[in-house]
């Protein structure tokens, strides 16, 4: 392992739970941003890679909900849902196109939803250790 890839390594293994969640939406709507421009490129193989890679990044969002949160079932829809519809696109390329954008923004949406909770839980914690309880 060479220097930059300990020093990733060591990054996302000093990332809270809520930096890593950000990190996976992250990652995934970059990967369908890239996924639309090898369509648009008619890079078939790269389209279908970075799919791939943003259904992985689903797929595990799924495998690590704690289904003891009420959230968590509904998180469950809405994942498996955003599964059903980026394998609609895989198999209509073109024609299902559009569908890039507005699953780009429903992950964006609960990235934002994430990253919102996870200042106000730091927040919590920060009035919390100074002693000031509402």
């Amino acid at each position: 392992m060479n220097g930059h890839e300990k020093y990733k390594e060591q990054s996302i293994n000093s990332m809270s739970g809520v930096e890593l969640l950000l990190l996976l939406y992250e990652e995934a709507i970059s990967c369908l941003q890239k996924a639309e421009f090898a369509l648009d490129d008619k890079e078939y193989d790269l389209f279908e890679d970075f799919l791939q890679r943003t259904l992985r990044i689903i797929r595990y969002l799924i495998d690590i909900l704690d289904m003891e949160q009420p959230i968590s079932s509904e998180l469950k829809r809405i994942y498996n849902y955003l599964i059903y519809d980026l394998s609609k696109v895989k198999a209509g390329r073109a024609r299902e196109k559009a569908e890039l954008g507005r699953i780009r923004n429903i992950l964006s949406e609960l990235r934002d939803a994430f990253e919102e909770a996870g200042r106000k839980t730091v927040d919590t914690h920060i009035v919390r250790a100074k002693g000031v309880l509402g």
